[in-house]
């Protein structure tokens, strides 16, 4: 469906489309499916290794970039979102534009030095891409995809019930819709096209994973070491403002998740409430620090195995670009935030 409507012949154009594109798909899918669906489609396009490589670092800031100003973007976005530190307007006027500097500083800086640079495409195979489902189809399934998705947010602040529900909801409209759709076909040619086949792929790891985070962290809270550690970082730090940035940077070599998970147990809604100055530049820069090193996010970390990136060379040609990303979108945060309190 995308790579048919990709036709540029530059490089440096290339580059511009993909990281918006993968900017906001990520706001509505989530930053690692996003980046994984990106650097499978430029596997089509781009036929040199270099230039893969380098597209694969832009579709890594890009993806997460594009997920921290949305509550269903990221998984930091959401457990703050779950958790009632931020609702879905509050974070998408408030991290927005913070986000796309930091997409736009390392864009114009990349398409700056490919200067005319052409792409060079891999060869087409004859029969190649045929696909037991028409065009309409897979538009059909992608539109209601991502419909779903955006109305998760819509579904909570209209029935008041938790955003799994409306998950769930979406997910029965799909299976039905997958089924209706494919019912007169045969057996062996709508067999991986179900939903049942899809749900047998889902990663119990990481969901694993995240509960064992979680459950981690709700011991620290209660054993009232996070608050102890909060206290600790105001006396020793002291700005507010900087130990976000401390932790969005911690979040290049930690993963985020716990990064934030342990945030919100440090600071209490009654001292920081809903939609504070915390939260969301909180969300800013733990959704998007860990771009710096590509260990440092599940995206980065995808990307990584898909395209065997060595994490030297991201080191050496991505972190400046998403170190100096992250630092504009910061400056834009806090100066934004201070005109709103003029």
């Amino acid at each position: 469906v995308l790579t048919s409507r990709i036709a540029t012949k530059k490089l440096s154009t290339l580059v511009w489309l993909v990281g918006l594109v993968t900017f906001f798909l990520s706001a509505i899918l989530d930053n690692l499916t996003t980046a994984i669906v990106m650097v499978s489609l430029m596997k089509r396009l781009l036929d040199l290794r270099e230039d893969r490589l380098l597209m694969a670092g832009i579709i890594v800031i890009a993806a997460n970039a594009g997920g921290a100003w949305t509550p269903i973007g990221d998984v930091t976005t959401t457990m703050l979102w779950i958790g009632g530190q931020v609702t879905t307007l509050a974070i998408m006027q408030g991290v927005f534009l913070a986000s796309m500097v930091n997409l736009l500083v390392p864009l114009a800086v990349v398409a700056w030095r490919l200067g005319a640079r052409p792409v060079v495409s891999p060869a087409r195979v004859a029969g190649d891409g045929t696909l037991p489902t028409t065009p309409a189809e897979r538009m059909t399934m992608l539109v209601l995809g991502l419909g779903v998705l955006v109305l998760v947010p819509v579904f909570k602040a209209v029935t008041h019930l938790p955003p799994f529900l409306g998950i769930l909801l979406g997910l029965g409209v799909l299976w039905m819709m997958g089924d209706l759709m494919h019912r007169d076909k045969a057996e062996d040619d709508k067999q991986h096209l179900t939903l049942v086949r899809a749900l047998g792929r889902i990663d119990m790891a990481s969901i694993v994973f995240f509960v064992g985070i979680l459950l981690a962290v709700a011991v620290l809270e209660h054993s009232h070491i996070l608050p102890a550690l909060a206290a600790w970082l105001d006396q020793t730090v002291g700005r507010l403002d900087l130990i976000v940035i401390l932790i969005g940077l911690a979040s290049a070599v930690v993963d985020n998740v716990p990064l934030v998970a342990a945030s919100m147990g440090m600071y209490d809604l009654a001292q920081y409430p809903t939609d504070s100055f915390l939260w969301e530049f909180m969300a800013y820069c733990a959704g998007t620090g860990g771009s710096i090193l590509i260990i440092g996010s599940a995206a980065g970390v995808a990307t990584m195995g898909l395209e065997r990136i060595d994490f030297m060379w991201y080191a050496r040609k991505i972190s400046l670009l998403a170190l100096l990303g992250y630092a504009g979108g910061a400056a834009v945060y806090l100066l934004q935030a201070g005109l709103q309190r003029v």
